[in-house]
């Protein structure tokens, strides 16, 4: 059902300043204290101990005034200095001792715990061990205590700065909202079944429930980091080169080296063709793109200096180079859309797009920033959702944005209102028209209600007596008027899914939206709204809100399933009040399994999107 208008402009003079929105913090639940961040090396007072002081291990540094908010700073050194003493016990091996000025005649040890002594280090107390386990993280480095209370200790270590206004009795994390997170990679956008997922440098997988803005939590399952990580492993052996990327579709497997090579492999990595025509690198291949439709066409991203991003349209024979206008930075990741031909690479100096022919070979065309509007660090991913219509960007230290792809303002596409998707549509459902304003739309005879429009998207009604398989929809827009094949079933169903993966369910007798934070539980209700599951009884005109009382019967049969396990549908109708949705009601069982569930619906066997449900007995 995605149709895009012909050629995108070239970007190479155009200031493009997306619509950022923040996913999740920059911190992540470890089991801690506090939320906790990433590894900081120093932290120290301000003279008059107003202002706290931390330096990153990327060399940052932050300063707070009110211990939860920070801003960054020209980098400095510590002070005062904190000369290690030594001492005729230490409480473990490696510990480091200090005395700090304000120590008032205590000395401290710093170690895998943070260890206090009052008699000269003859004796030590832990001050952060629980059961045997640090409750802020081991890795102590660095020890500051306030000039005006002793008894205020802050700590900067392997997961970030905490503080104890008690001399070590308890202890708190600073890092919510401490720019400071090692994100390497974004692994999946959310999509309603899960939440956004990353990777974090010396963690592995971590993920953002469907929705929250909360602190990241540990993927389930690893989120196919393993597998990846076995697969460069399997090649590096049988290419007698370390693989430092892998992309593949279908039998097509590109391997990216350390040596700024990339080999082709046509029968699933059994055997590689010798390396086509490549430009000259300096620098090893960070990532591949490789398009999952058509094969042949792949971008690589390249450490190094001069040709950093390439191109191959015939499988790896030859490749070319589109760097172009790039900064001199080494490029972390690419992604593209072919259809429309943007290309979006994650570099040093920030995330920028280009427009470019990813059929055939040609002149590299010029990039634009799309992050000038986003915190000054480098980018080291960029990624579309699966639909092509948002981008995701990891900033270093800042975590992960999203925005609404910046090319999909020039390029008119037509998906699924619920979830985004390319499903056909259905009697009664709402489409999404992305990157145009729409004033009239009709096909085979009918008119589709336009029940909003805007420069940027317009909702659009299919009619109740649209029938398939497959009609042509005119769009009628400021630039013309543009047609588009579009198949339509008589019931596609699709629940509704927020652009940050969270499901639109609601608790029945709350009427509140469920989540990570207000979770489902047994033997209640929950309200689903969806769209495309059909013909309703009786009939109701298209493009009017259903009513509040009696809202017309859906005529499909429709399931729900709760972790692949049916669950009663007590109601399945038009949504009072709305237009083009559907309010499914299903009841819980008298006993559910705590955590996050699978949750799908089906119409007359047509099986929806899959979203996440969290539920607690």
């Amino acid at each position: 059902m995605a149709i895009f208008l012909p050629a995108l402009a070239t970007y190479g003079q155009t200031t493009l300043r997306p619509e950022w929105r923040k996913i999740g913090s920059p911190s992540y639940e470890w089991m801690l204290a506090s939320p906790a961040t990433g590894r900081v090396d120093a932290v120290w007072f301000s003279a008059d101990g107003a202002r706290l002081f931390a330096r990153a291990h990327s060399g940052k540094v932050f300063e707070t005034a009110d211990f939860e908010t920070w801003t960054a700073v020209p980098a400095s050194d510590p002070a005062p200095a904190q000369p290690s003493v030594a001492v005729n016990r230490l409480p473990e091996p490696g510990a480091r001792v200090v005395v700090p000025a304000n120590g008032d005649g205590r000395m401290y040890a710093l170690g895998a715990h943070l260890y206090r002594s009052e008699d000269g280090g003859r004796t030590w107390q832990n001050l952060t061990a629980a059961d045997r386990r640090s409750v802020i993280g081991e890795g102590q480095h660095s020890l500051a205590v306030s000039p005006t209370n002793p008894e205020q200790l802050v700590i900067g270590n392997d997961y970030g700065v905490w503080k104890s206004m008690d001399g070590g009795l308890s202890w708190a994390g600073l890092n919510q909202y401490l720019p400071n997170l090692p994100a390497q990679r974004i692994l999946a956008a959310p999509n309603g079944a899960h939440g956004t997922r990353i990777v974090v440098d010396g963690l592995g997988a971590l993920e953002l429930p469907p929705g929250s803005s909360a602190a990241w939590q540990p993927a389930r399952g690893g989120a196919g980091l393993e597998a990846e990580t076995a697969a460069k492993n399997a090649l590096s052996a049988l290419l007698g080169v370390r693989v430092t990327a892998v992309a593949s579709a279908g039998d097509t497997v590109y391997a990216g080296t350390a040596e700024g090579q990339v080999r082709v492999s046509l029968d699933g990595g059994k055997s590689f063709q010798p390396a086509g025509s490549q430009p000259a690198a300096s620098g090893a291949v960070e990532r591949v793109w490789v398009d999952g439709g058509q094969p042949r066409v792949a971008l690589a991203a390249l450490a190094g200096t001069g040709a950093r991003v390439w191109r191959t349209t015939n499988g790896g024979m030859f490749w070319d180079d589109l760097s172009a206008n790039l900064p001199e930075a080494p490029v972390h990741a690419v992604v593209a859309d072919r259809t429309s031909g943007a290309v979006y690479v994650a570099t040093d100096k920030g995330v920028f797009l280009a427009s470019e022919d990813l059929e055939n070979p040609g002149p590299a065309a010029p990039w634009a920033p799309v992050t000038t509007n986003l915190p000054d660090a480098p980018a080291t991913d960029v990624r579309l959702d699966p639909a092509g219509n948002q981008l995701y960007v990891a900033l270093v230290g800042y975590g992960i944005y999203a925005a609404p792809a910046p090319h999909r303002a020039r390029v008119l596409h037509v998906v699924n209102a619920a979830d985004f998707s390319s499903r056909a549509a259905a009697p009664g459902s709402l489409l999404s028209v992305i990157g145009g304003k729409v004033s009239a739309a009709r096909a085979g005879g009918l008119a589709f209600p336009v029940l909003a429009s805007s420069n940027a998207q317009s909702q659009v009604q299919v009619p109740f007596e649209a029938a398939g398989p497959n009609v042509s929809l005119a769009l009628d827009t400021a630039s013309g008027r543009f047609t588009f094949p579009l198949p339509v079933q008589p019931v596609s169903p699709a629940i509704f899914v927020s652009s940050d993966g969270a499901p639109m369910l609601l608790d029945a007798d709350s009427g509140l939206m469920l989540d990570a934070h207000n979770t489902a539980h047994s033997n209640s209700r929950i309200q689903v709204l969806a769209t495309g599951l059909g013909r309703v009884r009786p009939d109701w005109p298209s493009g009017v809100a259903a009513p509040l009382e009696n809202p017309p019967a859906v005529t499909a049969q429709v399931r729900a399933f709760v972790d692949r396990q049916s669950v009663p549908v007590t109601r399945a109708t038009l949504a009072p009040g709305y237009v083009g949705l559907y309010l499914v009601e299903l009841q819980l069982p008298a006993l559910v399994n705590a955590g996050p569930a699978e949750l799908y619906l089906t119409a007359d066997g047509q099986e929806s999107n899959r979203v996440q449900i969290f539920l607690e007995p």
